[in-house]
C-alpha cells in the first residue's frame, strides 16, 4: 500500500474508532439561559486547554488583543499597543517568547518566514514606536505598515515602515507568482476632505511590494481603484434600523494564490477580483445586499475556491446584535458560491449563517474573523463572534449551514463592553484564538466530522493568504 492508501486507511479506521472514545459523558452545555459573567458553556465537542492573560503593558482595557498569525511552532498575536510572539509546541502550555511594544491600532498582523507585518490605522506623530497620536488633520501625521525581522524571536527588530493613504486597516499578504517576492494589499477607509493623506474619494487600495531580498525597501508600486464608478452610497439610519455604510475603501481583503483571486469585503459592497497581475487586480464582480449586510467585513474561501463566506459587523464591533430584536439574518455571515468561469464568473448568494444562542445586551456579538479547518471534502470554519464566543460551522451545503460545535463565556460585565475573541483560526490540530481582554487561548475540538484536519501541517498560516489543504 503506498502512503497515500496507508494514509486513507489510517484516516478510515480513525474515523470507525473515534465515536467510541467521545461516546463517553462530557461536560454538557447549559442549553438553557444566557450564561453569567465569565461563566462558561459550550458543546460537548470542544474543550479548552490553555488560556494566557495578557501580560503588561498590554494588560489594561484599552490595549485590545486582534488579528492573529502563525509561523512553525509561533503564534504571533496583534494588540493596539504592539505584538506578542507565543511558543506553541506544546499547546496545552504556550509560553510568551517575546512582547514589542508599538501603539498605533489595530496593528493586525501577518507573517513571512522571519518577516512580520504590522498594520497602523491610527494617526500618530511618526512611524517609530515611541510615537504619540496626532490628528489626521496634520500633514506630517502618520499611518501605515511596519515590518520587523524576526530570525530572533526573542529580540524582534524594526526595519522598516510604508506610509499609506488613510493608513492601513488591515493589509493581505500576497506572494508574488513571478518571483521570491511579496506583496502587501492593503485596505483602508474612513477619507475626510480634512485630511491631508486620506481625502475623498477613497475607491482605491494600496499595493507595497517587498523585496525578498531586501525587505527594508518596501515601497507602495500601485494604487489600483476599485470603483472607479463609486461605490455602494450607504443607507442612512440609526442603528438597529436598516443602516448600510458607503464604500470609501476595503475593509479587508482575502487571496487565493494559487488560483489567482481574491474577495473583498468593502464596506458597502462584496467584490470578487483577478490578481493573476499582482500590481494590476480586477474587479469582475460587485455584489450588496442592502436589506442584511451593514458592513462588508471580512472574506474566507472554501478549500476548492468555489465558495466566498462574507461576514457582516453590524455595528462596528461595538454592539450587541446577537439577540432577537437583530434577528438571524443581520450582523451575520453570507454564503455565495462562485459561478461561471473567468471574466463571467460571480458571486450568488446562497443563505446566512449566524450564531444560535442569544447573547446579553451588554455583549458585543456579531460576525468576525475565522478561517476554514481543512476537512477531506467538507467545508467547515471555525469563527469569533466577540462575546458570542468561538463557533464551528459547516457550510458545505451553501444553502443549509449549520453549527457543529461552540465554546463561549458570559458577559465580562453588566454594561455592554467590547470583548471575546477577535480572531480564531484552525492550525496543525488545536484552534487558536484572540481574546481581546482575556488573552492567548488554546481550544480542541474532538468530532469525527473534523478528523481529517489532524493530518493536515502548514508551515504558516496567514488567515487572509489561503492555500489549498487537499
Amino acid at each position: 500500500m503506498g502512503a497515500k492508501g496507508r494514509s486513507l486507511a489510517l484516516l478510515a479506521a480513525a474515523a470507525v474508532a473515534l465515536p467510541m472514545i467521545i461516546s463517553t459523558p462530557a461536560a454538557a452545555a447549559d442549553q438553557g439561559g444566557i450564561p453569567g459573567i465569565d461563566e462558561v458553556r459550550h458543546s460537548w465537542n470542544i474543550r479548552q486547554l490553555a488560556s494566557v492573560p495578557k501580560q503588561a503593558p498590554f494588560n489594561v482595557p484599552e490595549a485590545l488583543n486582534t488579528d492573529l498569525a502563525f509561523s512553525g511552532d509561533k503564534a504571533i498575536v496583534g494588540n493596539y499597543n504592539g505584538f506578542t510572539i507565543y511558543d506553541i509546541r506544546n499547546p496545552r502550555k504556550p509560553k510568551l517568547i517575546s512582547q514589542v511594544s508599538c501603539p498605533g491600532g489595530q496593528n493586525d498582523v501577518s507573517v513571512s518566514g522571519n518577516l512580520v507585518f504590522l498594520s497602523t490605522d491610527s494617526s500618530r506623530s511618526d512611524n517609530s514606536c515611541n510615537s504619540v497620536s496626532k490628528p489626521a488633520s496634520e500633514k506630517d501625521a502618520w499611518e501605515g505598515i511596519k515590518i520587523f525581522d524576526i530570525s530572533d524571536a526573542r529580540a524582534p527588530k524594526y526595519i522598516a515602515a510604508v506610509e499609506t493613504n488613510c493608513g492601513s486597516h488591515t493589509h493581505t499578504l500576497v506572494p508574488d507568482n513571478k518571483s521570491k517576492d511579496l506583496y502587501l494589499y492593503v485596505s483602508s477607509y474612513g477619507p475626510r476632505a480634512e485630511f491631508p493623506d486620506c481625502s475623498p474619494p477613497h475607491d482605491l487600495i494600496s499595493i507595497i511590494k517587498v523585496p525578498a531580498k531586501n525587505p527594508a525597501a518596501a515601497a507602495i508600486v500601485a494604487k489600483p481603484v476599485l470603483f472607479p464608478d463609486g461605490g455602494n452610497p450607504g443607507v442612512g439610519g440609526t442603528f438597529p434600523d436598516k443602516i448600510v455604510a458607503a464604500t470609501s475603501g476595503c475593509h479587508d481583503i482575502t487571496v487565493y494564490p494559487s488560483k489567482d483571486l481574491a474577495a473583498g469585503a468593502c464596506m458597502g459592497d462584496g467584490i470578487l477580483f483577478d490578481i493573476k497581475n499582482r500590481e494590476k487586480p480586477r474587479v469582475i464582480n460587485q455584489v450588496r445586499d442592502n436589506e442584511h449586510f451593514a458592513f462588508w467585513h471580512s472574506a474566507t474561501f472554501n478549500n476548492e475556491g468555489t465558495k466566498v463566506v462574507f461576514t457582516d459587523e453590524l455595528g462596528g464591533g461595538g454592539r450587541a446584535t446577537c439577540n432577537e430584536q437583530i434577528g438571524p439574518e443581520r450582523g451575520a455571515d453570507g454564503v455565495y458560491d462562485i459561478t461561471g468561469r473567468g471574466d463571467n464568473r460571480k458571486l450568488e448568494f446562497r443563505s446566512y449563517f449566524k450564531i444560535p444562542r442569544p447573547n446579553a445586551e451588554s455583549e458585543v456579538c456579531v460576525a468576525h474573523n475565522g478561517s476554514l479547518i481543512p476537512v477531506l471534502g467538507k467545508d467547515i470554519m471555525v469563527q469569533a463572534w466577540y462575546q458570542g464566543g468561538i463557533s464551528v460551522w459547516d457550510f458545505t451545503d451553501s444553502a443549509r449551514p449549520k453549527e457543529i460545535g461552540y465554546w463561549e463565556r458570559g458577559p465580562v460585565s453588566n454594561t455592554l463592553t467590547t470583548a471575546g475573541p477577535w480572531s480564531t483560526y484552525y492550525y496543525n490540530g488545536h484552534i487558536y484564538s484572540s481574546d481581546i481582554e482575556k488573552g492567548f487561548e488554546v481550544l480542541e475540538i474532538i468530532d469525527p466530522r473534523v478528523l481529517s484536519a489532524k493530518f493536515v501541517r502548514m508551515k504558516e498560516l496567514n488567515a487572509q493568504t489561503q492555500t489549498r489543504f487537499w
